[in-house]
């Protein structure tokens, strides 16, 4: 062997292990099962790094197939109805033609179903599905995905003949509290919940056996085979461990009792608590600066296209009609939507965060920056020409300056309006204040909720503040004085 193949050889048997990414879903039994997965790939001796609360199936999936993520829990109802399209053939074999493997099951299901208060229920007589044909005024409320899952309210409504108009989707964890309430009639409930008999809930008999069977397993990409065979042999010793009474106590000492997720899943896997959580001020200076980070990345890169694309706008006409039209219409794109569009052309994380708040950032500066050069009064263009400007010369110590006011007018609200859209970038794993306001909403922790929405409130203020001493710094004196002192001031 060459002294160059020996070192190579040392060098990569010194290498560091490459971080096992496990994902989860927003909702808590995929988060402590996430926990769980990633402390026993942790325990068999390899970095994990657990990325909770990413969105819905379709995230999840999409990023386990990229690359993104290297293991996350699933429901083989879910596979079966939203990953391979209801195909016929055995669930591994039709996830493997996506280099994805599926373990066995890990002992338990958590079936979709549906459930009332127990004295609506007995109200209306209703005590199976197909009770609820004959109540159309009854108010429902789905989770978000449960709306247009092939498995949830279309199929759900097409199989029973369901006529019930007055149906909304929103947050799983939000539709308990509004049951709760009274101002809904039904929701969608995932077996294992701890809410169900938290608030003593009638689930109502699937009579027509409309959903399927929904056991948990876990998905992870065939190249952890040989790159992490430990990891493999990790999540491989969950399987058959958990049981649908042992899960439905982990869901209710977390949502419950407000047990970590970190510590329920090291009690059950008998683990030494190595989970130190963090202190409140570290997770705010952490979920600062990368809300910061968010914020200023995308920011910049607007301000640095925008301004040449008002300038642009302003002196083509026709061109401009077709830019300002461009910028317009991202605007109208539901900033949801729009995150995550991104994720199969950038993964998930800060990329397509940074690249939706970039867009959104967009039609403001370019529509000021257009509008403040073409209502520059026409003397003040001659009298620069007349001076012999060249042009370059002329936007660059006329035109700009005219315009610096109408440019940051444009500016301070697409800075304003990114510091709370950037919340929405947790649902995509890019962190910053919006990760403790999903966790708060989750948790029904009114403090998490403020521990990122407080913070969100006051950097927008500060921003805010900046712009307008920015604003002092930029703007030539006499484009900053009230128009009657303006006046004054030139007689």
């Amino acid at each position: 062997m060459t002294a160059r193949a020996l070192c190579a050889l040392v060098l990569f048997a010194c290498a560091p292990a490459r971080e096992v990414r496990v994902g989860s879903k927003k909702f808590t039994e995929s988060v402590l099962l996430g926990e769980m997965l990633t402390q026993s790939v942790r325990a068999a001796g390899l970095p994990a790094l657990h990325r909770k609360e990413l969105g819905g199936t379709r995230v999840l999936w999409n990023a386990l197939v990229r690359g993104d993520i290297d293991l996350y829990p699933e429901y083989t109802g879910t596979i079966a109805d939203e990953i391979v399209g209801r195909k016929k053939g055995d669930l591994g074999a039709l996830v493997a033609a996506s280099g994805v493997r599926m373990s066995r099951s890990l002992g338990f299901a958590n079936t979709y179903a549906i459930g009332m208060r127990p004295q609506v229920a007995r109200r209306l007589g209703a005590a199976t599905i197909s009770d609820l044909r004959t109540h159309p005024e009854l108010r429902f409320g789905f989770s978000d995905e449960f709306m247009n899952r092939g498995d949830g309210w279309p199929g759900l409504r097409a199989r029973y003949g369901l006529r019930q108009t007055d149906v909304r989707g929103l947050d799983h964890d939000l539709a308990y509290r509004g049951l709760a309430a009274g101002a809904l009639d039904a929701i969608d409930l995932y077996s294992t919940d701890a809410e169900i008999r938290h608030y003593g809930l009638q689930v109502l008999a699937d009579d027509q056996h409309f959903f399927p069977d929904y056991q948990a397993v876990v998905l992870y990409r065939a190249d952890l085979e040989t790159r992490a065979p430990a990891a493999v042999r990790a999540l491989t010793a969950l399987e058959g461990r958990l049981d649908e009474v042992t899960m439905r106590s982990l869901n209710a000492r977390v949502k419950l009792d407000r047990v970590p997720e970190s510590r329920v899943a090291a009690e059950f896997l008998g683990l030494s608590a190595t989970t130190d959580e963090e202190r409140a001020s570290a997770r705010l200076l952490r979920h600062g600066r990368d809300h910061l980070a968010l914020v200023a990345v995308s920011l910049l890169a607007a301000i640095l296209l925008a301004i040449p694309l008002g300038i642009l706008a302003a002196r083509r006409p026709r061109a401009g009609q077709v830019i300002l039209a461009l910028v317009g219409v991202v605007q109208t794109i539901p900033s949801l939507a729009l995150l995550v569009f991104m994720i199969p052309l950038l993964g998930i994380g800060a990329p397509p965060a940074i690249l939706a708040l970039f867009l959104y950032s967009l039609l403001p500066i370019v529509r000021n920056t257009h509008a403040g050069l073409t209502e520059i009064p026409g003397p003040i263009l001659e009298s620069a020409d007349a001076l012999g400007l060249p042009r370059g010369a002329r936007l660059r110590l006329v035109e700009l300056p005219m315009a610096s006011r109408t440019i940051l007018a444009g500016i301070k609200p697409s800075a304003v309006n990114n510091v709370g859209t950037a919340t929405l970038g947790a649902l995509v794993g890019a962190g910053g204040y919006g990760q403790p306001i999903l966790t708060g909403i989750r948790l029904a922790d009114v403090g998490l909720i403020l521990e990122g929405a407080v913070p969100a409130a006051l950097l927008a203020l500060a921003v805010q503040w900046l712009f307008e001493l920015a604003e002092r710094a930029l703007v030539p004196r006499g484009l900053r004085l009230p128009p009657a002192e303006a006046q004054g001031s030139n007689r």
